[in-house]
């Protein structure tokens, strides 16, 4: 099968595997596995932050971030389509007893014009707004990737406000590769970032969440307390470490390979896809004759494996392992299905 479902979906490879096999590894709750210290030092210094703090997964980095710069009775503001909102299992709430407030944006983005009196706290009623949560590129938003002006006005209103901003990067791999933006950018718009290794990468697992090292300091001490504290993890870092050597200078391609989908997409009159959203590794279209999942029972039955993301709605993503000559076969099933 070619698996389009997501950029999660790859395999180590050998070479991933053989870096993993032999790491220098201790116990990371003593603090002493020297391969992930290293690996959170080298990614704190290449985005700018003071610290980070490896994390089994992005929702308990974003998690981590949204506890330690609110506190209960907090509201975060994110638009209505973010992973924090939709994909979380409403762990904000739960774990850090706040509201998560969804405001209406363009292809999963904010603005700082759409976030102009949404403020709230004066009142006892009221809760009390701390957090503006990004997402960079977004996942509902078709892999569309926040431009620096329009990130510098968000951090500059929150600024103003004396509110937090923090960036959901799962895939800021992505962004930074389409927009061509210097990771240490992100420190001066952010008080916390998350990174995924596991997403577009292809590591197996990981996340990391970055910030002041006061800020790591209290999340390190939240990840014990839901049971993320965790011993040899060095085995783990290895492989996101190598990952970020080797990996990253591949999603160039990833983009190039879903610009072409997308081109076949646009042709077919059974489709619909707006190109100007397509900016890094993800497509999301609609299907016009059909419903999602039985055009995901199609493209099952020539080979191919994508999502169904609404009731007529489709995602496909693209990733490292997936070959040119898997490509040729995407556009030919495309063309015999939905036209």
């Amino acid at each position: 099968m070619i698996d389009l479902r997501s950029d999660t979906v790859t395999k180590p490879t050998s070479e991933m595997r053989k870096v993993m096999a032999e790491a220098q590894v201790g116990d990371d709750v003593f603090g002493e596995d020297a391969t992930v210290n290293a690996l959170e030092d080298k990614v704190a210094k290449m985005f700018g932050f003071e610290a980070g703090l490896f994390t089994p997964s992005g929702t308990m980095a974003n998690q981590l971030a949204v506890n330690v710069l609110t506190d209960q009775g907090d509201e975060v503001l994110i638009e209505e389509t973010g992973h924090i909102f939709n994909y979380e299992s409403t762990a904000a709430s739960h774990l850090s007893s706040v509201l998560l407030r969804p405001l209406q944006g363009t292809k999963g983005k904010l603005s700082a014009d759409l976030l102009k009196d949404t403020i709230r706290g004066q009142q006892d009623w009221e809760p009390r707004t701390k957090v503006i949560a990004l997402e960079n590129s977004t996942n509902k938003g078709g892999g569309c990737c926040y431009t620096e002006q329009e990130l510098a006005a968000i951090s500059s209103f929150a600024t103003q406000n004396n509110l937090s901003v923090h960036l959901d990067g799962a895939r800021i791999w992505n962004a930074m590769t389409a927009t061509e933006t210097e990771p240490t950018f992100y420190s001066r718009i952010a008080d916390t970032l998350s990174v995924c290794f596991s997403k577009g990468l292809g590591a197996p697992v990981g996340s990391m969440i970055l910030s002041s090292q006061e800020n790591i300091t209290d999340a390190r001490r939240m990840r014990k307390m839901w049971g993320g504290g965790m011993r040899q993890i060095g085995i783990l870092a290895a492989a996101a470490d190598y990952a970020l050597d080797y990996h990253y200078p591949l999603l160039k391609d990833d983009h190039r390979k879903a610009r072409e989908i997308a081109e076949i997409i646009d042709e077919c009159s059974d489709l619909l896809i707006d190109l100007d959203s397509v900016e890094t590794n993800i497509l999301i279209f609609d299907v016009i004759n059909t419903t999602a999942e039985e055009a995901v029972q199609q493209l099952a039955g020539e080979g191919i494996q994508v999502v169904p993301f609404g009731p007529r709605t489709l995602r496909a993503t693209f990733h490292f392992q997936i070959m040119d000559k898997d490509l040729q076969k995407v556009k030919e099933a495309f063309r015999i299905i939905f036209n």
